[in-house]
Parts: structure tokens; sequence; C-alpha cells
């Protein structure tokens, strides 16, 4: 391959980070194919500059049809930004294992098998930025959250595994680790608690739900931090796409990066405090099911 490509293939843009990075890069030049399962939700990208696709990171169909237009048309997805994911929030006996499932799919299994589609094309070419959108999540965990830190905490052990595996070919790694980002994230995580009959509103452990004052609470204490004053220690998603738009111009890219102050004095509090402290501090905020 005589000439690098470093075409931008983003999955869903729908919304939040994965759409303001998709504006940002378009705006600084980059060619920038900007995804979603429906693209009819991202047809004003075109405006931006953005190519479009229908890609759905949990149909191998769809995944393979994204990545060999953008190899048609530029060679090689010189740049994956595997941004596509969601939350799952309830206690973990109460999610059902389809439920579970689905988010492994959309969180992990979707990104490695996406990852794995536009890898010989970016080793042909000697080149290439694989970016990961993990979360503080993967280093610290919730209650109510497990499901959810599950796969951010898997992300950590796929980026650092690859970024090995891959930088003899010159491809980087980055995994990027926001805090509280301000998007319909909140409202997602907590709609998922209601689908999948998590909250039981009604429900009192006398009626045979244990955990229906948890993941009310979970369900509230959620909405609390992307409406009231928490919010103030995160940011938009913009702040992490402009971190994204650093690190993949930068020629020796990092290999993480954390984002927002929630983030970067968290996750520090956590790697210090004892096990039983980490937990003591959670109860203040959520009740312990009994």
């Amino acid at each position: 391959m005589t000439q690098v490509s470093r075409a931008v293939l983003i999955t869903g843009c729908s919304s939040g980070i994965g759409r303001a990075t998709a504006l940002r890069l378009a705006a600084g030049g980059w060619t920038v194919y900007a995804s979603a399962r429906r693209v009819e939700a991202i047809a004003d990208l075109a405006d931006a500059g953005c190519r479009l696709l229908a890609l759905d990171v949990t149909d191998e169909a769809s995944m393979v049809a994204a990545v060999e237009q953008v190899e048609r048309e530029a060679g090689a997805v010189g740049v994956l930004i595997n941004n596509a994911g969601y939350s799952q929030s309830g206690a973990i006996e109460t999610v059902p294992l389809d439920a579970v499932r689905r988010q492994f799919e959309t969180n992990v299994f979707g990104l490695v098998r996406l990852t794995q589609l536009v890898l010989p094309a970016m080793r042909a070419q000697g080149w290439g930025k694989v970016v990961n959108l993990g979360s503080m999540g993967g280093r610290l965990t919730f209650p109510g959250g497990g499901h959810y830190h599950a796969t951010k905490y898997a992300l950590e052990a796929l980026s650092d595994a690859l970024r090995f595996e891959v930088a003899g070919f010159g491809i980087d790694v980055v995994l990027v680790e926001p805090g509280l980002i301000t998007t319909e994230f909140g409202n997602a995580a907590t709609a998922s608690l209601a689908e999948t009959g998590g909250t039981a509103p009604a429900a009192t452990a006398s009626d045979g739900d244990p955990y229906a004052h948890f993941n009310a609470t979970v369900g509230a204490v959620t909405k609390g931090a992307y409406e009231g004053p928490l919010r103030h220690f995160g940011g938009g998603p913009d702040r992490v796409a402009k971190a994204i738009e650093k690190a993949i111009s930068r020629r020796r890219a990092p290999t993480r990066v954390v984002v927002t102050p929630s983030a970067r004095t968290t996750i520090p509090l956590r790697r210090v405090l004892p096990d039983r402290a980490w937990d003591a501090m959670m109860r203040r905020q959520f009740p312990s099911p009994r």
C-alpha cells in the first residue's frame, strides 16, 4: 500500500461523544466515517463533512460491510474509534441474563470484532490507531452497575493486551477513560432499570423483591449525578472529543487518557482506599440490600 490512510471510522455517532468526535474531527480536516445503526439518525453529519455508514456492532454482516466500504474508498481504516456502548443498571441478581448478554455484545464483543476486521489493512500500511472508549468505571465500581463496570474492566485488559500485540506493526492503542459526561448516558442508564424490571417501584422486600429500594436508589443517584451539583465535576462530550483528537494527532499516542475532574479525582482515590473503606463510602450513597 503506497499511501497511508488516516480515514477515521467512529461507532455510535447518533449522540454524545460519538457525535461530538465526528464533528470535531471533520472540522479538523480528517476523513470521517460516522456510523450508527440507523443512518437517518446521523443524516445532518453529512452537512458537516462526514461520510455516513450504517453500522450495528452487534451484527457481523453490518460490521463487515462498513469496513469493506471504508477500505474500498480510503484503502484502510486508519483510525478506529470504538465508541458505541451503553450502561445496564441494576443489582446483579435482578438483571435478566439476556440483558447482560446484550450489554457485553455491544460494549465488548462488537468492539473486539470490529477491531479484528480493521487490523489487517492497518498492519499492511504500517500505521493505525485504535481508540477504545472506556470509563473511569473500568478502574472502580459503583453499586448497581456491576454488569456495565464488568464491560469496562474488560476493555482495560483488552486494550493492554492489544497495545503490546500491535505495536510492532506501527499501530497505537489508546484507552480513553472519561468520568461523568453530561450526555443522554444517564437517562439511558436509568431507563435500563425499568426495561429489565429492575426498578420494581411498587415492590418492597415483603413483596418478594429485596432489591426494590436499592434499585430505585441506584436510578435516583444516577439521575442526580447527571443533573445535580456533581455534574460540575464532569464535562460535555466535546471535552472527550478534544482529548481524542489530541491523542490521535500525536506521533506516539498516549496509552491512557483520563478525562474530567471526576475521573482524575476518583480513580486515584479508589487506588489508595482499601475495599472496606470504599464500601463504607458507598453505603453513604446507596442502601445495603437486606
